[in-house]
């Protein structure tokens, strides 16, 4: 019983620090893939909410993408943690994130007692994107040049929103956006407080072969420096936290979502998990 209400006492500071403040979310890998791992990742959303913070979730479906690619006999690369996209794959990654992954998530955070609402790039033309810097590497991969807040504002009053990362150009052509660059956009856009990006390794890794040279803390000095030398999905993470934290956040994490509960740990412990990058 002790020990329960030390976890309580520890995470009233937090609680109150954070009260009214907005998180962005990246939602993905493990966590969005196992059962368990969803459903606490659910109730760990309604409980931000309860407790009077603003979640705001972004989220890809990338492993969703690609078994659908395969079934379908689509060829799967990427460049530089970017999946390369023609005209099939954005079709199919349209067809995946809006139709199943955003609504399977803002389903069960209703169902978990607090209303969401699902929305694309597209929507309210939230993001405006233009074609990636490397688009003869990368094809119909978008980057976010704006990201209309006003859409965002009028929903986070009352509900919790919920991103798919998929956008149109102003002409209409579709784009796959990296879900990653997405959520570091929205987060400097809205002046999060926090940005956190779950994934499947317990954080940056010094050396990616080795759990144990986990960087629990980094400045956005640091990440820059080391940017050129880092390669595979840690980039764009790693980018998107220099671009919270130059819109304004606070801090920016990448966590562990192989870990259930792994945001409340993060938000509301003193020890945290993961990467912490601070301006």
């Amino acid at each position: 019983m002790s020990t329960n209400v030390d976890t309580l006492l520890e995470a009233l500071p937090y609680i109150r620090e954070f009260h009214g403040r907005t998180v962005v979310i990246k939602y993905g890998g493990s966590a969005m893939r196992e059962e368990t791992l969803r459903e606490a990742f659910a109730t760990d959303v309604v409980l931000l909410k309860y407790v009077g913070l603003n979640p705001v979730i972004v989220h890809g479906g990338g492993p969703e993408i690609t078994e659908h690619m395969e079934r379908l006999g689509l060829e799967v690369r990427f460049h530089e943690g970017l999946r390369v996209s023609d005209a099939d794959t954005v079709e199919v990654a349209k067809m995946v994130l809006l139709g199943k992954v955003n609504t399977d998530i803002v389903e069960r955070l209703n169902r978990h007692g607090q209303p969401a609402v699902g929305l694309s790039g597209s929507d309210g033309s939230l993001f405006e994107v233009k074609p990636s810097p490397n688009a003869e590497q990368v094809g119909f991969v978008g980057s976010i040049e704006r990201v209309d807040v006003d859409v965002l504002n009028h929903i986070a009053v009352d509900y919790i929103p919920v991103i798919a990362s998929s956008a149109s150009d102003r002409e209409g052509q579709s784009y796959n956006v990296n879900a990653d660059e997405a959520a570091g956009k929205v987060a400097a856009a809205l002046g999060a407080y926090k940005a956190v990006f779950l994934t499947d390794v317990v954080g940056w890794l010094a050396d990616p072969a080795e759990e144990s040279s986990l960087i629990s803390r980094a400045t956005v000095g640091e990440v820059r420096e080391r940017l050129p030398s880092i390669d595979g999905g840690m980039r764009p993470k790693l980018e998107a936290c220099v671009d919270a934290i130059q819109g304004g956040a606070q801090s920016a994490h990448i966590i562990d979502g192989r870990t259930p509960h792994s945001l409340l740990l993060e938000l509301f412990t003193d020890a945290g998990i993961g990467t912490m990058v601070t301006s």
